[in-house]
């Protein structure tokens, strides 16, 4: 596994590569990486010839600056489950390489990043499509993976991808979770040994919603929802929003037999940690 941290050294190995024929995997990431990572990278190394890994905590995607300060750090443990993983290189570059100057360009993605992510943390999509489009430039990868944990980043880098006319193929790889059920994030590591033990709750909403959509035909899903997170006792839990969406374009969903794909996300505060989770469900 070769590690780079220079732009132009990283793109003149990659040339060289293309021009044996070999394709390209990427994998963003901002670091802090767990089993869910390596599930991407295993991935993209089964479908390309040479998987990337990027690691950069992309500074313009994050609306709150302690969010951004405790954003956990772990470059020598994330290289070391890299190689295990198989990877093949990884990219770690500076802030002056992403943003040698203030960016003054401005993503709007319509209603995809109006409602949900978007509505909560202004801006962050704007930081999201600022930064894969600039890796996408720097690295023409052939294929680059993401994980449908952040569903709404997926639609919206797919909508960048179409709209800008990207030469190379998404894929959206299903959520790891831990054997409670909890979505692997690298956010979890924040959580206390108690909030640890309640965060599980998220998946078990969204398996009850499921129950309650699919087989109870219960009408207002959305607000029993809600009503289920306010009789959770400790304080410590605050939902932050439960949306049935459609699946493709995340437009509000009335009745799920009208929809061939709908998707349940969730957003709850665990102390002062944000986590969020969703299924995803064919009628």
């Amino acid at each position: 596994m070769v590690i780079f941290t220079n732009l132009s050294e990283l793109q003149l190995f990659l040339s060289q590569q293309r021009n044996e024929g070999k394709t390209i995997g990427l994998v963003p990431t901002m670091g802090a990486l767990h089993a869910g990572h390596m599930s991407l990278i295993k991935g993209c190394k089964k479908e390309n010839d040479l998987a990337i890994c990027n690691i950069y905590v992309n500074p313009t995607q994050f609306n709150n600056a302690s969010d951004l300060q405790l954003y956990p750090r772990t470059l020598e443990t994330d290289c070391q489950l890299l190689e295990e993983a198989g990877c093949d290189i990884v990219f770690v570059p500076s802030n002056e390489i992403i943003y040698p100057s203030l960016p003054k360009l401005r993503f709007d993605f319509g209603h995809l990043e109006r409602v949900m992510e978007g509505k909560f943390r202004p801006g962050h999509f704007n930081g999201v499509g600022l930064i894969v489009s600039k890796l996408f430039h720097m690295m023409q990868p052939n294929r680059a993976y993401f994980g449908q944990k952040d569903i709404q980043q997926f639609l919206i880098i797919r909508q960048m991808v179409i709209d800008l006319s990207f030469n190379l193929q998404l894929v959206c790889c299903p959520i790891m979770r831990e054997v409670d059920g909890l979505a692997m994030s690298s956010r979890n590591t924040r959580l206390t040994l108690t909030q640890r033990q309640q965060a599980p709750v998220l998946h078990q909403a969204l398996l009850k919603a499921q129950k309650m959509l699919f087989i109870e035909g219960v009408s207002d899903t959305k607000q029993a929802i809600h009503e289920y997170f306010a009789t959770l006792a400790d304080n410590d839990l605050r939902l932050e929003y439960f949306e049935i969406v459609d699946g493709e374009d995340l437009r509000e969903v009335k009745n799920v037999q009208e929809h061939v794909q709908v998707a349940l996300c969730i957003a709850a505060y665990l102390g002062e940690v944000r986590l969020i989770d969703n299924v995803l469900l064919f009628s």
